[in-house]
């Protein structure tokens, strides 16, 4: 849900969560894999991705910072201040697209640490938050905006008025609601060839596919499970994995085929990293944690 401040909410959830069928299955796993924990002591992680190397960025939003993890396991901090950076993913051009909900923007920040403002408002109101975002190979990008009330805004009610998803052109035209009717988009991800959306309306505890169309618009929303999500990804073989009580993975059908324990309160999101792209690095509460696969991620940078 990206907001430690809301951790009695989270909680319900990942009661609700643990509710579901965890069925054991290493079916995504690579043989012998086991879950690690490669770091600690952290505030609230979240936002992970991958640069074209395999090197994994995530967020400690309440730290206000961006960190590194290298392929070759060291930790370093990216950026900081940094916008109070919370979902994020790379652009083709090695820019870390972060959705900055400080002043409630979208950041796009170059290698060196130099930041743009990409979105901030739409129809001349501030943004919710944007929480969670994807960037097509083509450049353009979706991104949710739910409102989790942060203690560092002096607002207390939505900006927009309603929740919902954006879509960002390649050439940076207008801003465009694409959604009407979500509760609460959170965790978001596309398939590599652009065509299809995953949004996860975690307040309906239900996550919807779309078909992208040609003008960036969604059309034939429909239900691929009944678990909602904090962040998601998805493999080469069209398996997606969503968050909350551990890792909860769905094959391209909407089936339940796996689900990754993690010790932790609450796992927030994942990605695919590492040299080969084939660890999946968790971030969740305090702590990053990575476990090897069977499958590439979809999304990989090349």
């Amino acid at each position: 849900m990206k907001s430690y401040a809301l951790f009695p909410l989270l909680l319900g959830l990942a009661i609700q969560m643990s509710a579901q069928p965890t069925t054991p299955s290493t079916s995504v796993i690579a043989p012998g894999a086991k879950l690690e924990k490669l770091a600690g002591d952290f505030k609230f992680t979240e936002g992970p991705t991958a640069d074209k190397l395999g090197n994994v960025f995530f967020t400690d939003q309440p730290n206000n910072r961006i960190l590194k993890w290298s392929v070759d396991g060291q930790l370093s901090t990216f950026l900081q201040p940094a916008g109070r950076a919370n979902g994020m993913f790379f652009d083709a051009q090695g820019n870390l697209i972060a959705c900055a909900d400080e002043k409630m923007e979208l950041w796009s920040i170059t290698p060196d640490g130099k930041h743009t403002v990409l979105a901030g408002e739409f129809e001349g109101k501030p943004l919710n938050g944007p929480n969670d975002v994807w960037v097509r190979a083509d450049g353009s990008l979706y991104f949710t905006d739910p409102f989790y009330k942060r203690p560092w805004w002096n607002h207390n009610d939505p900006p927009q008025g309603t929740q919902q998803v954006y879509f960002l052109s390649a050439d940076r035209q207008p801003l465009k609601r694409v959604t009407t009717d979500l509760e609460q988009p959170n965790g978001i991800i596309g398939t590599p060839d652009g065509k299809t959306l995953y949004v996860a309306d975690i307040r309906a505890r239900k996550t919807y596919r779309y078909d992208i169309q040609p003008d960036g618009s969604l059309a034939n929303k429909h239900l691929h499970c009944e678990l909602g999500s904090d962040g998601m990804t998805l493999d080469t073989e069209g398996n997606l994995y969503l968050t909350g009580r551990g890792v909860i993975v769905f094959d391209k059908t909407g089936k339940q085929i796996a689900h990754i324990d993690v010790p932790e309160g609450w796992t927030a999101n994942v990605s695919f990293g590492g040299k080969d792209h084939k660890t999946l690095f968790i971030t969740a509460s305090t702590g990053l944690y990575a476990i090897p696969m069977k499958y590439r991620g979809a999304n990989a940078a090349t």
